[in-house]
């Protein structure tokens, strides 16, 4: 099973910025393990879901021509707890692109509160130095991740109307 740590994006400009956000609800599995007495949403998947949000960018920047994966986490600092019945926000920006990598800067907000940062750096696997060969097939943009920023651009294109 792939796990998707957000639920829709609520911003996309291609090349520059992405806003996504997740509701968080006490029906997800990993809440009933994490502080059983106490479920917050792990930190490690706060980040996650940040990476997916700047990954999807950062491949949307090149067409999706590269195979894009996370390299280095180089910042992630929550300074609150979230609980079940919030809704996170990630907003991704793109600070640096280059052929064979990028690097982001993240906010993360809880109920429109800041509550962490995750800056985060990216490769395009296939412009590696190292002469290894990857599948022809781009493996980490899925039809599941696709199929969030068809999503987005399908309603955007509904509110022009």
């Amino acid at each position: 099973m792939r796990w998707i740590w957000f639920d829709r994006f609520e911003e996309f400009q291609p090349g520059r910025m992405a806003v996504a956000v997740k509701n968080v609800t006490l029906a997800e599995d990993h809440l009933h393990d994490h502080f059983p007495d106490f479920p917050v949403m792990p930190a490690s998947l706060m980040i996650e879901g940040m990476a997916q949000t700047a990954g999807i960018l950062v491949g949307e920047a090149r067409n999706f021509s590269e195979k894009v994966i996370l390299a280095k986490i180089k910042r992630a600092v929550f300074h609150e707890a979230v609980r079940p019945g919030s809704k996170i926000r990630y907003e991704a920006t793109i600070e640096q692109l280059t052929d064979s990598a990028a690097s982001t800067v993240g906010r993360v907000f809880c109920d429109e509160r800041e509550i962490g940062q995750v800056d985060l750096v990216f490769s395009h696997i296939d412009q590696n130095m190292s002469g290894l060969r990857f599948p022809e097939e781009n493996f980490v943009f899925t039809e599941e991740f696709m199929g969030l920023l068809r999503g987005y651009r399908s309603a955007s294109d509904r509110v022009a109307l």
